[in-house]
């Protein structure tokens, strides 16, 4: 929301007001310039620190798959055993 430059009366009265509506106008200019400037150094930033969350992310994402390979190993070396333990007293009832 644009905030617009007022002065006061007195100084209306005293530079009279094309002078007083050329400052005004020039102080909004000056403050559309500097949010418009804002913007895109903002704009800038988040696609920065978006395109290095991606990457982040990316790099989660493998070692997430990495380990649940390494887990599904892990788990068939210990239940493996177990179950061919189970297996053979079952039947060697």
């Amino acid at each position: 929301m644009p905030v617009t430059a007022k002065l006061s009366r007195k100084f209306y009265e005293k530079f009279g007001d094309d002078i007083a509506n050329e400052l005004v106008k020039w102080f909004n200019d000056v403050d559309a310039t500097y949010r418009a400037d804002l913007r895109e150094l903002n704009e800038l930033n988040f696609a920065r620190f978006d395109s290095r969350m991606e990457a982040r992310l990316a790099r989660i994402d493998t070692k997430m798959a990495e380990l649940k390979a390494d887990l599904v190993r892990w788990m068939f070396m210990f239940w493996a055993p177990t179950a061919l333990g189970v297996l053979a007293l079952l039947l060697r009832r």
